[in-house]
């Protein structure tokens, strides 16, 4: 049977792993991996199970922490050579996947949180929102029981510089209003 997209054999699926891998900016598991490359019907975990243990035994890849890889400086002068065999569509779709890949992995990085239990039974949960150049915000709130305390920290997960922006605004409007 014929594979369909423009990804038709190991080879193929090889230079796609160096495109993605070339343009990511942190490891990444071979999960990740495939999902960045799934951007052609011709690619399956399988082909990327196969191909990245390969890539690491040639040199293009290495493995950099428990189960994630990074691209070699072999694989990215290869990468670049071989680049352009890939379909333009297939270039476009890789990068998008990766560009969204690197601002989740980097904005993760800013957002924190930390469950904690505290001696009277309640939990604390601490929360912290950073940029290049330090803290922003940590906030402390206590919650009754688990399940809040998890809630509190996705919550925070998914909404860290809005709260960080409204706090900002009712500061500073609050501080005009008691200046007039």
């Amino acid at each position: 049977m014929q594979r369909l997209g423009f990804i038709h054999d190991m080879m193929d699926v090889k230079v796609l792993i160096l495109f993605v891998a070339s343009r990511s900016s942190y490891p990444m598991t071979i999960q990740e991996l495939y999902e960045l490359c799934y951007v052609d019907d011709g690619v399956s975990y399988f082909d990327v199970c196969t191909a990245v243990p390969e890539m690491v035994s040639s040199g293009h890849l290495k493995q950099v922490e428990q189960e994630k890889y990074q691209i070699t400086d072999k694989g990215r002068e290869d990468g670049a050579l071989t680049a352009d065999s890939i379909a333009f569509t297939v270039k476009q779709k890789a990068e998008i996947s990766v560009a969204r890949f690197n601002r989740q992995l980097k904005r993760s990085s800013f957002v924190k949180t930390q469950v904690l239990p505290r001696d009277n039974g309640d939990i604390s949960v601490i929360m912290t929102l950073d940029d290049e150049m330090g803290n922003l915000m940590t906030l402390e709130l206590m919650a009754p029981d688990q399940r809040q305390a998890v809630r509190l920290s996705r919550m925070f997960e998914k909404k860290a510089e809005l709260l960080y922006t409204l706090t900002m605004n009712e500061l500073l409007n609050a501080e005009e209003e008691l200046d007039d």
